[in-house]
């Protein structure tokens, strides 16, 4: 499996130059407008992003998230669930990269195997970020009606999760 893995996105590549080259098309004109646009893509929506990171990291500092934590720590252990997640949640929910951090801290903290190491490991690949995400692409496809993203963004977080709880449990 391990050759495998390191013949996957050389294979995907040429399959693409390939391609390119059966359907005639520039290829490497191809590349560089594409390149270009995703800079412009990429200036267009770093307020966004310099903002989310800005404000998440207010909140850790404050001690807002340490608060969060106390007062929903009756509700998670009702479910059996560690309250130091609700943090973890609710950042992931803003910044994959700030609850990366806080992913360190759980493992330093329970270590990765315990419980809520699982917990932490198992949720952070079953949700996403959600308001980074819709904040990021909307913005730059120009989106103004969101309909019912982020219910369903918001449903398929908490479907991860829960899911999450019952796979460290089965461990």
């Amino acid at each position: 499996m391990t050759y495998v893995s390191n013949f996957i996105i050389p294979a995907v590549l040429f399959l693409v130059v390939a391609h390119g080259l059966l359907a005639k098309v520039k290829i490497y004109e191809s590349f560089l407008k594409g390149a270009s646009d995703g800079l412009k893509i990429t200036v267009e929506i770093m307020p966004t992003l310099i903002g989310l990171m800005v404000g998440v990291g207010i909140l850790r500092a404050s001690g807002f998230f340490a608060l969060l934590e106390q007062a929903l720590a009756p509700v998670a252990a009702l479910f059996g669930f560690p309250a130091q997640i609700l943090t973890l949640l609710a950042v992931k929910l803003f910044s994959s990269s700030a609850a990366t951090g806080l992913v360190l801290d759980v493992f330093a903290t329970y270590g990765p195997d315990s419980y809520p190491g699982l917990i932490t490991s198992i949720v952070m690949s079953c949700t996403e970020t959600v308001f980074y995400t819709m904040s990021v692409y909307f913005l730059a496809a120009k989106v103004t009606k969101t309909r019912y993203t982020l219910a369903g963004a918001l449903l398929s977080t908490v479907a991860g999760t829960m899911m999450g709880i019952f796979l460290a449990r089965l461990a």
